[in-house]
């Protein structure tokens, strides 16, 4: 059972069957406290704290079994008890770890985030969950930094995803003539030929005009 001091932490969230569920769970957020359990081993939250959210996440996990909505000779007959008898005594195994969670507290966050992948009948999956909490040796709160988990995915290749510039591009407020580098260079070279026309008809003017004193026509040739 929550404390009734653990209601201000987080918000009301309705359970599937229509139900409220505990005060100050969102499953959304313990799944991913999970999630990061699952894939790191370690464990950053207050123990009380963390049990609740494991307590609820079981219960959850439990209920989405079809042996969950059997009649209680049907469960007797398959899990050899009820199924709330079941479920109590998970919880109660979980409950048992004051001091800290139990050193499988790794294992039994993958159980309980891939139950029915792995699993496909309650009996199976509430013997995996027995014997990851039938144990004593517990995990110590661990004290590095806490990972950055709602970091986006995509942030680590934003330095790879500068734009490129293009031709285009308007630069300081200049926008560039696209297309004009050819033009500019045509003018350029018909600029170089007209003066080397130029240089050209002067020199072959020079030479004419230093040529006629030296061919006067004779009269008798």
């Amino acid at each position: 059972m929550l404390r009734s001091r653990r209601v201000k932490l987080y918000k009301f969230v309705p359970s599937d069957g229509g139900e409220e569920s505990k005060p100050g769970i969102d499953k959304e957020e313990v799944r991913g406290i999970l999630e990061l359990i699952a894939s790191t081993g370690k464990f950053w939250h207050d123990w009380d704290k963390l049990k609740s959210m494991i307590s609820f996440h079981l219960k959850q996990v439990l209920s989405e079994y079809p042996e969950a909505k059997m009649t209680s000779e049907e469960q007797n007959a398959i899990l050899g008890e009820t199924y709330e008898e079941l479920m109590k005594r998970l919880d109660e195994a979980l409950h048992s770890f004051d001091e800290g969670p139990p050193f499988t507290l790794q294992r039994l966050c993958e159980i309980l985030l891939a139950a029915r992948s792995i699993y496909p009948n309650l009996s199976k999956l509430a013997l995996a969950l027995e014997k990851n909490l039938l144990v004593t040796s517990t995990l110590t709160v661990c004290m590095d930094p806490y990972p950055q988990t709602m970091q986006k995915l995509d942030e680590p290749d934003k330095a790879h995803e500068e734009p490129q510039p293009q031709s285009n591009s308007i630069q300081n407020g200049v926008e560039p003539m696209v297309g004009d580098g050819d033009e500019i260079m045509a003018e350029v070279q018909e600029a170089d030929i007209d003066d080397d026309m130029t240089i050209d008809m002067e020199a072959f003017e020079e030479i004419v005009g230093s040529s006629e004193p030296n061919s006067t026509p004779t009269g008798n040739s």
